[in-house]
């Protein structure tokens, strides 16, 4: 067992303990017993994760500027310069989404800020390439495909929602992500 799989273990007991869902999981409810004689009532599917995930409904994309800040830690708390994976809203909906993996950048009040991850690679896109950034290939995706950071669009992030399971980003990547930052969003 290596540390990152003993890290998860203690996080999800935690959670566990704590009475809150498995990170990236809809808290789970026992189906109700069939009473003999009584109809049984029509099965409705197990509702989808809201916004915003455990914490509570997501306080919609950050706009304006900031500082990107890098400052991995090996703590046990999401810092900016990771890599972790947390349940995104899709930008047409917030009430729904998915869970994906996120680079964070920065932070504003009780949220950290994060640019949306893809392994599609937009250099050739005509709608858009330039609101992405390489980063590469790193340990928050499972087949090693290189990624790029979506710079259009700044997710605010409750620390609880986010469970680490991604990568350290190197600082020389990150300089890359920040200077896209500055160059599009006027960040600092």
């Amino acid at each position: 067992m290596n540390l990152h799989s003993l890290g998860k273990a203690v996080r999800t007991a935690i959670r566990f303990l704590e009475g809150r869902p498995a990170a990236g999981r809809p808290a789970r409810t026992a189906a109700p017993r069939p009473v003999p004689g009584r109809p049984s009532a029509p099965r409705t599917a197990a509702p989808a994760r809201t916004a915003g995930g455990v914490s509570g409904k997501y306080p919609g994309d950050f706009k304006g500027t900031a500082r990107a800040t890098y400052a991995p830690a090996p703590n046990g708390k999401p810092e900016p310069g990771e890599v972790v994976w947390t349940w995104v809203p899709y930008e047409e909906d917030h009430s729904q989404g998915k869970d994906r993996p996120v680079l964070l950048i920065g932070s504003r009040g009780r949220y950290l800020l994060g640019l949306m991850l893809t392994s599609r690679d937009h250099d050739l896109d005509d709608r858009g390439g330039a609101n992405y950034v390489d980063i590469g290939t790193g340990m928050w995706d499972r087949q090693g495909r290189p990624s790029e950071a979506k710079l259009d669009r700044i997710l605010q992030i409750s620390p609880a929602d986010i469970r680490r399971e991604g990568a350290v980003l190197d600082r020389k990547r990150f300089d890359a992500v920040a200077s896209a930052l500055r160059e599009v969003h006027g960040w600092n």
